[in-house]
C-alpha cells in the first residue's frame, strides 16, 4: 500500500502502521448514539425508562392513541410488558431523529409515521399483540410469560409422560 493511501485509510490518532494509540482508544465514548433500552443495566435503564415514560405519556398517548378497543388494544401498565418497552423505545429513538428538521429535513415526520409509528402500533395494538390479555380496566401480564421452559420437562418414568422437574 502506498504511503498516501495509508494516510487516507488510517483513522484519526493512528500511527503510521494504522494502530490507534491506547490514549485515544480510552477517550472514546462507549456509545456514540443512545443505546437500545434492553441493553442497559440499572441505573441507566431506569433513567432511560423514565424518559421513555415521559414521551409515551406526554406525547404519544394524548396525541396519537385513540380510545382502546378489542381491535386496537392499549395497556395502561405498558411498562410491565417488555415487548412494549422495546418497541416503544425504538419508536422514540426514531422520533428523536426524524422530527428535527435541521437533521432530517422536512420529510422526517412523514418517514417516522410511515416507517416507524404505523408498523409499531400495528404490532402493539393488534388483538394478538403484547396487550392481548389486557382490557380497558384489567391488566394481565402472566398470560404471556412462559411458566416453564422446554428444558425443564423430563420424562416421568412411572407414567411415561412429560413431567415438571
Amino acid at each position: 500500500m502506498t504511503a498516501q493511501l495509508k494516510s487516507l485509510t488510517a483513522s484519526p490518532g493512528a500511527d503510521s502502521e494504522g494502530d490507534v494509540s491506547e490514549e485515544e482508544d480510552q477517550d472514546e465514548p462507549e456509545w456514540e448514539f443512545p443505546p437500545f433500552i434492553l441493553l442497559l443495566d440499572p441505573p441507566q435503564y431506569d433513567d432511560e425508562l423514565r424518559a421513555l415514560i415521559e414521551w409515551v405519556e406526554g406525547v404519544l398517548v394524548p396525541g396519537y392513541l385513540a380510545e382502546p378497543s378489542n381491535d386496537t388494544r392499549w395497556c395502561h401498565l405498558w411498562t410491565e410488558h417488555p415487548i412494549a418497552i422495546a418497541r416503544l423505545h425504538a419508536l422514540w429513538l426514531a422520533w428523536q431523529e426524524l422530527t428535527d428538521p435541521s437533521t432530517c429535513g422536512y420529510l422526517g415526520p412523514s418517514t417516522w409515521h410511515r416507517d416507524h409509528y404505523d408498523p409499531c402500533m400495528r404490532e402493539l395494538r393488534v388483538s394478538s399483540g403484547p396487550f392481548s390479555g389486557c382490557t380497558k380496566g384489567e391488566h394481565q401480564i402472566a398470560h404471556r410469560l412462559p411458566v416453564l421452559v422446554p428444558s425443564a420437562w423430563s420424562r416421568n418414568e412411572k407414567e411415561g409422560w412429560p413431567a415438571f422437574r
